[in-house]
Parts: C-alpha cells; sequence; structure tokens
C-alpha cells in the first residue's frame, strides 16, 4: 500500500499536529497570494502542496519558514506561534527548506556547503568555525561528523571535494537537500525539489525523501509538480488553485476530485477569486 493512505489529520489530536496554519492570507499589492489558507499537517507525515502555477504555493511555504510575513491568520509549529517569528527564529526551532531556485555557494565543496546548514547548532558562529580556533575548532570536529553522515547517505563521498558549482543539476539539488537536513529539521519544507531533474534523478530524490521520513521521522511539506511523484509518496495532499486551499485528502481522493481536475484542466468557473487576482 503506498504511504499516501497511512495517515490523515481528521482524528488527529492537538498534539499530533506539528505544524498548523490558520486562515494565512498575503497580499502584495492588489494582488492576492494566499488566501485565507488553513493547513494541518501531522507529524511524521509527507504532505504535498499541490496546483497550477500561480496557486500560491511557494508564497504559503515562504510564511511557513518567515521570508514572508502573513497579512492575516496564524501559524503554529509544535504550539509556538511563529507568525512574526524572523527566519533564523523558525530555523532555530527546527524547520528547515530548500528552494525552487538553487541556493548554493558555487565556489565552496560540497563539505562545506553542507557545513552551512549546521550553524543553528554552532555556539562559536559560521565566521570562526572556519578558522580553528578554540571553541570552534571542537564544535568543527563534532559537526563534520553528522555532515559525513549526510554525505553518506547522499551518496556524495566521492565528490566531497568538489566545488558545487562543477556538479551536475541533480546532484546540486542533492547537495542543497543534504544542507537543510544537516539542521535536523523536524520540518523539512521541500520546494520543487525534482524541478528539472530527469526520471532517473526523479527516482533517487524521491527515495531520498522517502528514507528521511521513515527513517528519521521527519515531517515534510512538499511542492511538486509531478504528480506520479506525489501520489506515491504522500501522506496528505493540499491543492491550492488561485490563493485559496479547493481541496484536501489523500492522494487517491485528490485524483477523483472534479475541482482539482477543474483547477489543472483549466475548465469550469473559476468564482470570484479570478476578478481579485492572485499571484504565484
Amino acid at each position: 500500500m503506498a504511504p499516501a493512505e497511512r495517515t490523515g489529520t481528521e482524528d488527529a489530536s492537538e498534539d499530533d499536529i506539528l505544524l498548523a496554519a490558520t486562515a494565512v492570507s498575503k497580499r502584495f499589492g492588489g494582488v492576492t497570494a494566499v488566501e485565507e489558507v488553513s493547513i494541518a499537517v501531522k507529524r511524521g507525515s509527507v504532505t504535498a502542496i499541490i496546483g497550477p502555477n500561480g496557486a500560491g504555493k511557494t508564497s504559503f511555504v515562504n510564511m511557513v519558514s518567515g521570508f514572508y510575513r502573513p497579512d492575516s491568520g496564524v501559524i503554529r509549529f509544535a504550539g509556538t506561534d511563529t507568525t512574526r517569528f524572523r527566519p533564523a527564529e523558525i530555523a532555530a526551532l527546527g524547520i528547515a527548506r530548500t528552494f525552487q531556485n538553487i541556493a548554493l555557494f558555487g565556489g565552496m565543496t560540497v563539505l562545506d556547503n553542507i557545513m552551512l546548514g549546521r550553524h543553528v547548532h554552532m555556539k562559536s558562529g559560521i565566521l570562526s568555525s572556519f578558522v580553528y580556533w578554540g571553541l570552534a575548532q571542537k564544535e568543527e570536529v563534532a559537526h563534520r561528523a553528522r555532515v559525513e553522515e549526510l554525505i553518506d547517505f547522499l551518496e556524495l563521498q566521492d565528490l566531497r571535494k568538489q566545488p558545487t558549482s562543477a556538479l551536475a543539476y541533480g546532484l546540486r539539488k542533492r547537495v542543497e537537500l543534504g544542507r537543510a537536513l544537516a539542521l535536523d529539521p523536524k520540518l523539512l519544507l521541500l520546494d520543487e525539489p525534482m524541478g528539472g531533474m530527469n526520471q532517473e534523478e526523479k527516482e533517487d530524490m524521491a527515495g531520498y525523501i522517502l528514507d528521511v521520513n521513515e527513517q528519521w521521522g521527519t515531517t515534510i511539506i512538499l511542492i511538486e509538480h509531478d504528480m506520479a511523484v506525489v501520489m506515491d509518496i504522500s501522506d496528505r495532499v493540499a491543492v491550492l488553485d488561485r490563493g485559496r486551499k479547493i481541496a484536501e485528502g489523500t492522494p487517491s481522493e485528490m485524483q477523483s476530485n472534479p475541482d482539482v481536475i477543474r483547477a489543472y484542466l483549466g475548465t469550469g468557473e473559476r468564482g470570484a477569486g479570478e476578478k481579485r487576482g492572485h499571484a504565484a
């Protein structure tokens, strides 16, 4: 049975919910990117957020990770109201993310890029951690061990000393995943982790995502356009269209939902939201 059938949120207790976004909205001028979206994410689950281009998926994740502040609504993580938290504060709570466009330091090695993901756990600070002095030297040894575990997990052993700018696209995506995992997150936000990949690379990435979820118990929110991947690895699917959540349920339920089909095929009436305008 596919993991999509394992969990749901209908009968989940409050303690089971790791992330709860309630009626969050975000506007940019006269354009509404996200309109009163509520999504509850169960601990240990994989929740996919899908929708056509311009649906507001990335804007929603940007609010969860602190890059945007909601204009209204509340976001709670592990019982803490994070609605007004800055990105660094949210990362310190245990939320890590990847981006649509790869955000690595091309001149740095694979190992050093992943080491940057440990900065939340470093008391000595990022700059001093690179100069082997006092506390920084001791910390570097300890955190290097965790980074090496991630390099082995992601099968990047032969590339650890390579600058990321020299790597193929799919490998750079893998390094970015490693940097996010270096934070040892409780919640991992993946924004189109398979965008631009070939089929073999997608299968590899899907395998890593499932392993992170199943072996480490990491809760995952996934934005992805490949519906075969979404249906295969997700427990729950929330569907956005023009900034609104139009449906939520198991992958099998979403496959046959008429509102979801209309949103993807572009048929049927859009409703009043079309007149107001929405953004990606």
